[in-house]
C-alpha cells in the first residue's frame, strides 16, 4: 500500500493560506496600503475597478524596492520587519508575517513596479497565480505601484461567494477609514470606477475626522486625552445626543492600529450610562499608546484582535477619562483664556469740556389724560397715541346705530330722565323694507366686534352638549403612560403597543407603494440638504429608486451630498434630513439578515424610522385611526420584526387577581 501523506505544491498551499488573509476586496487593499505606510509614504492613492472585483491599484511614494527584494517579496514569509521570535514582542509596524502579498499573487493577476530613490530604473514584475510571468528593468516613478487584477479568478467558489458591487465597495471604504484615522499625516486619495470618492489631504487627528465623517462631526467631537503608567489615552467622544443606532463611527486604535476590543467597548458604553437614548452608540476615536511588550498582536491573521496585559486597569482607565470628559462637557464652561474678554469703556479727553445731554420735555403733558395732545419729546408737535383707535372705533357702524339710539351723555347727566321709545332697544328686529335698508345698514352679527356682545351671540355661541352616545362612545380607548392603547373587549382588555402598530400599518404601506411605485410625496416648505460619508452616499446610490418610490422626492446635490425636496405623505411630523438618516441607519442593520430582500429591507427601515414614538400623547380620534388601520392588516399581530404589537388580558386573569 502506497503512503497517503505528502506535501502541497506551493501554489495549491498558498491559495488555501489565501482564504484567511484575503477574504474580499477589501482585504487586499488594506494589506497593500499598510505596507505603503511601512515603507514611509506620505502620499497614498487608490484606484478600483468594479469595487475591486476587476482593479485594485495602489500607488504609494515610499521607499521602493531593489530587484532583488521585489522578487522575493512575494514569497511566503518574505518580510523585512522581524528577524528572530522576539521581535514579535516590539511590533510597532502594519505588517510582519510576510503572508499578504504571497496570498494575493495566489488568487488574482499581480504587477509591480518600484523604484527605490538612489535607484536610476526600477522593476516591472509580473505574476500569475504564484507563478512569475516576467520581471525586466523599467522606467517608473520612486515608490512602489501594485496593480491586482482579477481577484480570485482562479478560485471560482470564492469569487461566486463575493457580494454586490456596492456591499464590497462598503467594505473597501470601511477598511480605508481604520486606516486613514490613524495616519493623519498621510495624504490619501480613494477612486473607485473613475470617480473620485476621497481626497484627503494630510492634517490632524480632529480635521481628519471631519474630513472623512463630514463637516457636522465637528461640532459633536469631546475631547479626551489621560496619561498613566499603564497607557496614554487620547482621542474624541461624541455628545450623548448625536448617538446612532448603528455601527459604524466606532474607533479603537493601539499604536496607530485599527483594533477591536468587545471588553473596551463595553467600558465606553458603561462610560456612557443613563445619558444614551435608548438602542444607540456614540461616536469614539480613541488612541492607545502603550509599551509593545505588553500587547500581542499576533493571535489574528487580521491583526485586528490584540490582547492586552493588564485589560481590567485599562477597562477603569477608559471609564475614568470618558466620564470626566462627559462631565466637563456637561458641566464646566468652555473658557478661552487667551481671547480679550474686557469692555470697551469710552474715556473723556482732558482737555474736552462735558455737555449734559439736551432733551426737550414738555413739562405740562399729562399721562393720565386721554384729552391731552402733547408728546412729552415734541413741545412743537401735537400727538395723541388714543387718536386712532377713537376713530377706528367710532366708525364702526353698529356704534353709529347703537349712538344713534342713546342719548347725549351730557344730556343725559343733567337731565337723567328715560329717554322715549326705550321700549324698542329690546324689541327682536322686524323685517324693513328696500329704503329702509337703504337707510340704515343691517349688521350682521357675525361682523360684531368682540367688545359688544349682544345677548342673542352670546346665547349663539354657547357649546352645545354632546349627546349620550357620543360620550360614551369616547370612553372605549385609554392611553397608558402614553404607550399603550386600552380598549375593553368580550373576553378582557386588549392591549395595543401604540410604536409597533403603527410600525406594521406603515411597513403594509410602504411595501404597496414599492410594488405598485404609487408612492406620494409631501412636498417640503423648504428643501433640506443632507451631507453623507462615502459608504451612507454609496448605499444611499444603489437604493435610490426605491426610495423614490416609497414617496421621497430626492435628488443628487454635488459631492456626497443630496437635497430633500418632499417626504412620503403617510409620514407626519418628521424632519426630512433625520428621517433619511434613520432610514439609512435601520436599513444598514436589517443587512445581516441575509433573507430580507433590498424592497422589504427598504419597507421594515423606513417604517420603523417614522412610526410614532413612545411618550407621544395620542387623541381620541389618533387612537381611534391606529386600531381601525391595524386590523385592516394582513398581519395585525406582530411587527416586521416578529414582535407581537397586541396582548389580551382575559377577564379570568383579571377576576383571580381580585380573590
Amino acid at each position: 500500500m502506497s503512503d497517503l501523506i505528502q506535501i502541497l505544491p506551493d501554489n495549491v498551499a498558498n491559495q488555501i493560506a489565501a482564504g484567511e488573509v484575503v477574504q474580499r476586496p477589501a482585504s487586499v487593499v488594506k494589506e497593500l496600503v499598510e505596507n505603503a505606510i511601512d515603507a514611509g509614504s506620505n502620499s497614498i492613492k487608490i484606484n478600483l475597478k468594479d469595487a475591486g472585483k476587476t482593479l485594485i491599484q495602489v500607488i504609494d511614494n515610499g521607499c521602493g524596492m531593489s530587484v532583488t527584494d521585489a522578487r522575493i517579496a512575494f514569497e511566503r514569509h518574505a518580510t523585512s520587519k522581524i528577524r528572530k521570535a522576539n521581535d514579535l514582542f516590539a511590533i510597532r509596524t502594519m505588517g510582519f508575517r510576510g503572508e499578504a502579498l504571497a496570498s494575493i499573487a495566489a488568487i488574482a493577476n499581480v504587477e509591480l513596479k518600484t523604484k527605490r530613490t538612489e535607484d536610476e530604473l526600477g522593476t516591472h514584475l509580473v505574476i500569475d497565480g504564484s507563478m512569475q510571468v516576467s520581471q525586466e528593468v523599467s522606467a517608473c516613478s520612486d515608490g512602489s505601484n501594485f496593480i491586482v487584477k482579477n481577484l480570485f479568478y482562479n478560485v471560482p467558489a470564492r469569487r461566486k461567494f463575493l457580494k454586490a458591487n456596492s456591499t464590497e465597495l462598503r467594505n473597501i471604504i470601511s477598511e480605508f477609514h481604520r486606516i486613514v484615522l490613524a495616519n493623519p499625516d498621510v495624504a490619501f486619495q480613494l477612486i473607485h470606477n473613475d470617480s473620485e470618492i476621497y481626497n484627503l489631504p494630510a492634517s490632524n487627528i480632529r480635521q481628519r475626522i471631519v474630513n472623512v465623517f463630514g463637516k457636522s462631526m465637528n461640532s459633536r467631537l469631546i475631547s479626551i486625552n489621560t496619561n498613566t503608567s499603564i497607557v496614554k489615552l487620547s482621542g474624541f467622544i461624541g455628545k450623548p445626543k448625536n448617538a446612532k443606532r448603528n455601527l459604524g463611527e466606532q474607533f479603537f486604535f493601539v499604536n496607530n492600529r485599527f483594533m477591536r476590543h468587545p471588553y473596551f467597548y463595553r467600558a465606553v458604553i458603561q462610560a456612557y450610562d443613563k445619558i444614551l437614548p435608548p438602542e444607540t452608540v456614540p461616536p469614539y476615536f480613541i488612541f492607545f499608546e502603550v509599551d509593545p511588550q505588553i500587547i500581542d498582536i499576533n493571535i489574528h491573521p487580521t491583526k485586528t484582535e490584540i490582547k492586552f496585559e493588564d485589560e481590567k486597569a485599562i477597562y477603569q482607565i477608559i471609564q475614568a477619562s470618558i466620564r470626566e470628559a462627559l462631565g466637563k462637557f456637561n458641566i464646566v464652561p468652555s473658557i478661552d483664556f487667551e481671547e480679550d474678554t474686557s469692555l470697551e469703556i469710552p474715556v473723556a479727553g482732558q482737555n474736552k469740556d462735558i455737555e449734559a445731554p439736551m432733551i426737550k420735555v414738555n413739562p405740562e403733558f399729562n399721562p393720565f389724560d386721554a384729552e391731552s395732545n402733547f408728546n412729552p419729546f415734541d413741545a412743537e408737535k401735537n400727538y395723541n397715541p388714543f387718536d386712532e383707535a377713537r376713530k377706528s372705533f367710532e366708525s364702526n357702524p353698529f356704534f353709529q346705530e347703537f349712538k344713534a339710539k342713546t342719548p347725549d351723555s351730557s344730556t343725559h347727566k343733567q337731565k337723567k330722565e328715560v329717554p322715549e321709545n326705550w321700549e324698542q332697544l329690546y324689541e327682536e328686529p322686524t323685517t324693513k323694507t328696500q329704503d329702509q335698508n337703504d337707510k340704515q345698514s343691517v349688521i350682521d352679527p357675525e361682523n360684531i366686534p368682540d367688545y359688544f356682545q349682544p345677548q342673542e351671540r352670546v346665547k349663539m355661541e354657547q357649546p352645545k352638549l354632546q349627546p349620550r352616545e357620543a360620550i360614551q362612545k369616547t370612553k372605549n380607548f385609554f392611553q397608558l403612560k402614553n404607550k399603550y392603547i386600552l380598549t375593553p373587549i368580550r373576553s378582557g382588555l386588549m392591549i395595543i403597543d401604540q410604536r409597533k402598530a403603527h410600525e406594521r400599518i406603515l411597513f403594509e404601506k410602504f411595501i404597496s407603494s414599492l410594488e405598485n411605485h404609487q408612492g406620494i410625496a409631501q412636498q417640503t416648505l423648504f428643501p433640506q440638504t443632507i451631507e453623507l460619508n462615502a459608504s451612507d452616499y454609496t448605499l444611499l446610490q444603489v437604493i435610490l429608486e426605491d426610495v423614490r418610490a416609497l414617496g421621497f422626492d430626492i435628488r443628487e446635490f454635488g459631492k456626497k451630498t443630496f437635497v430633500i425636496n418632499g417626504t412620503p405623505a403617510d409620514i407626519k411630523n418628521c424632519e426630512p434630513k433625520e428621517l433619511l438618516e434613520n432610514l439609512i441607519a435601520n436599513y444598514k442593520l436589517n443587512q445581516l439578515d441575509v433573507k430580507l430582500k433590498i424592497r422589504e429591507n427598504l419597507a421594515k427601515s423606513l417604517a420603523k424610522a417614522s412610526a410614532v414614538n413612545y411618550g407621544k400623547s395620542l387623541s381620541y380620534e389618533e387612537m381611534s385611526s391606529i386600531i381601525d388601520q391595524l386590523f385592516a392588516c394582513d398581519i395585525p399581530n406582530f411587527t416586521p420584526d416578529g414582535k407581537p404589537v397586541i396582548s389580551v388580558l382575559e377577564s379570568q386573569e383579571l377576576e383571580n387577581r381580585f380573590k
